[in-house]
Formats: C-alpha cells, sequence, structure tokens
C-alpha cells in the first residue's frame, strides 16, 4: 500500500467532497492493513463507494453545468475500469491484483485532486458567488 494519506492542506473547501476524499483515504489505509481472508469484500465494498462518490460528484457538476464534465468524467470512468479489472482478479482469488490497484489510487487520487477537483472547486465557489 502507498504511503499517501489523507492531509488537511489537501481540502478543497468543498465539504462534500473533501469528506468524501478524506473517508477514501481513510479506507484505503484501512484495506492495506487487511488480511487476506478480509480483503476480497472490503475491496468490493471499496469499489462501490467509489463508484457512489464519483457518482454524487458528476451529479453536482451537472447541476452546475460544469465545462469540463465529460472530461472528468473519463477520468473517473478510467479509474473505475481499473478497480473493476481488478476486482476480476481479486474475485477469482489473485489478491494481489487488488493490492496492487490499491497501491497505485492515492496517488491518482492527488493528482485528480490537485486537478480536476480543484477546478471543479473552484467553479463551485463562482457559482455560489453568483446572486440568485
Amino acid at each position: 500500500m502507498g504511503k499517501s494519506h489523507w492531509k488537511d492542506e489537501m481540502a478543497l473547501g468543498v465539504p462534500a467532497i473533501d469528506e468524501a476524499h478524506e473517508a477514501l483515504f481513510q479506507e484505503l489505509a484501512r484495506l492495506g492493513q487487511l488480511s487476506d481472508r478480509h480483503f476480497s469484500v472490503a475491496f468490493r465494498d471499496l469499489i462501490a463507494a467509489v463508484e457512489r462518490d464519483f457518482r454524487e460528484e458528476e451529479d453536482l457538476m451537472e447541476q452546475i453545468g460544469f465545462p469540463s464534465l465529460a472530461n472528468h468524467r473519463e477520468q473517473h470512468a478510467r479509474v473505475l475500469s481499473g478497480l473493476h479489472h481488478a476486482w476480476a482478479a481479486v474475485d477469482e482469488g489473485d489478491l494481489e491484483q487488488g493490492r496492487h490497484a490499491l497501491s497505485l489510487l492515492p496517488q491518482w487520487l492527488i493528482f485528480h485532486q490537485a486537478t480536476m477537483d480543484l477546478a471543479l472547486a473552484a467553479a463551485l465557489e463562482l457559482v455560489q458567488r453568483q446572486p440568485n
């Protein structure tokens, strides 16, 4: 498991997104410590949580007419594709594929957050500043 953990300075100032990101980093750290016996179910549950978080973020982008929605959604789809690919291996008993995916995910999340999600946070701030 990678050594990347949530840090307060990673917060974007959007509580719903920040809380989801922090929870995801905590879950990644927890999964990295699980025994093989418990890993498979926890990995499946992680994928479901990532899918839910991405869907909620995409719904938010749709609500504000975020101009980079397609690009942002495409990045989410690529990560989910990788996680689903790893899940297929885990489901067949190859836990190393899942553990490898977990080792890569934190760095992707940090990059995605500092680029795509930062732009979303700025757009949300602009929307909130606009008079009703």
